[in-house]
């Protein structure tokens, strides 16, 4: 994996204010919502480019893409960007806090040398056309990038690691708290002799795309079809999976809008491949100790390797179905590895969303039928009350994607389902920009 170091557009404090109020998270998870609380936050918040709001007099001369790109001019011209004057590498440090425990994920940003997938750089999870389509739009027209591509890699002499934390005695070159209470903290490392060592060791590197499959993919697009030698590297941080910090979580689906669903019927028909333990209640005391009852056993499931998931149809219980037998797969997903079979991600679109429910993959492509909840802060509540009130059929619980999954089944080349993984913190967008 060639990488090199970089001079950062960043945004000036001394035009924009807090810089804070300008970063934004990823493009793909910033709903109607939060896009207007970040339009609020400041006038020049990265959201306004990287995800703009349309009207429905859009046109090919005046829509959200050519607007972004009007913008960055101004921004541009009015010092609210200014570029460093040192090539560098970024030191991204992230302190979080999950189920009452505190941990520190330590990245470093630099430009990834863009090449096809597979050898060295391998993706883990599949693409859509439309993000694809969008992410495309958005580099003509600004003939920059903005957001992180998130790439895992190991090594375990923690040479990157060791410098990102030396610059932990510097003054950030950004600290802020998100609304998740996420610190974000900006470095830069300058020093040669650093810079040469984290370039060195990951010229021996094989990474893989944590998150940000669509941006590479939309990059290397680019890429081919301008032929400009600088959109051949992209923004990337880069995360040693050897950390501590390095946290996967769950990624759970709701089901809407399956014409033949029944919830009764759709249990009994469970029952053929999985054993289904049920977790009864008839007040809300008892709902609650239900549902803690149901993660204690996904996660004595998890532990033990097995593939189980929670399921709530708001029937009074909650339940968590255990797959019979692993060899089930080989009927359904006669092509895939051993590792890509024992996922628990592609047991459940595999013998559960596709044949209980009737939701194939065009079906899962077109995403009218599921919906997909992080499992941050309330995230399962919130999906029992959206069954509660009728406004989802059913709640499918998962437990996260183990890291070494992730590495067998990219070593075979393959790919997972999409939202198999959830890394948290997510890598947030416009901590730096790269002009091209």
């Amino acid at each position: 994996m060639e990488i090199k170091a970089f001079k950062a557009y960043r945004f000036n404090e001394a035009v924009v204010g807090d810089v804070g109020r300008c970063i934004a998270p990823p493009y793909d998870v910033i709903d109607a919502d939060l896009q207007d609380r970040l339009y609020k936050k400041s006038k020049y918040n990265i959201v306004q480019i990287t995800k703009g709001k349309t009207s429905p007099s859009d046109g090919t001369d005046n829509n959200q893409y050519t607007r972004a790109a009007k913008l960055l001019n101004d921004w541009f011209q009015a010092g609210a960007l200014k570029r460093d004057t040192n090539d560098s590498v970024y030191g991204y440090v992230q302190d979080f806090e999950i189920a009452g425990i505190k941990a520190q994920r330590l990245s470093f940003i630099a430009l990834a040398k863009l090449e096809e997938l597979g050898k060295n750089i391998k993706p883990h999870e599949y693409t859509l056309t439309g993000p694809k389509a969008d992410r495309l739009n958005l580099r003509r027209a600004t003939k920059a990038s903005f957001g992180l591509i998130f790439m895992l890699y190991q090594d375990a002499k923690n040479v990157a690691d060791k410098i990102v934390k030396k610059t932990l005695k510097q003054k950030p070159l950004i600290d802020f708290v998100d609304e998740q209470n996420v610190r974000h903290r900006l470095f830069a490392v300058t020093d040669k002799n650093d810079i040469d060592a984290i370039t060195k060791m990951m010229d021996t590197q094989t990474c893989v795309i944590a998150d940000g499959h669509h941006r590479y993919e939309t990059a290397l697009n680019y890429y081919k079809e301008t032929g400009e030698p600088s959109a051949q590297y992209v923004l990337t941080a880069f995360v040693n999976t050897r950390q501590k910090g390095l946290l996967i979580l769950a990624t759970h689906r709701l089901i809407q809008n399956v014409k033949t669903f029944n919830g009764k019927k759709f249990l009994t028909d469970l029952k053929k491949d999985f054993e289904l333990t049920t977790f009864a209640f008839d007040n809300e005391k008892a709902k609650q100790q239900a549902r803690e009852k149901m993660s204690d056993k996904m996660k004595a499931e998890f532990d033990a390797d097995k593939n189980a998931f929670g399921i709530y149809t708001a029937d009074g219980a909650f339940y968590v179905a255990l797959l019979k037998d692993k060899h089930l797969m080989d009927a359904v997903a006669p092509d895939k590895s051993e590792h890509w079979k024992s996922l628990d991600v592609a047991v459940l679109h595999k013998l559960i969303i596709e044949k209980h429910l009737g939701i194939d993959e065009k079906g899962l492509a077109e995403g009218a039928n599921i919906e997909y909840v992080k499992d941050t802060g309330e995230g399962i509540d919130d999906s029992v009350n959206q069954v509660d009130k009728g406004a989802k059929q059913a709640a499918l619980f998962m437990n996260p994607t183990k890291m070494k999954q992730i590495e067998m089944v990219t070593a075979t080349g393959e790919r997972m389902p999409q939202k198999s993984t959830f890394f948290y913190p997510k890598v947030y967008t416009g901590l730096v920009i790269n002009k091209h």
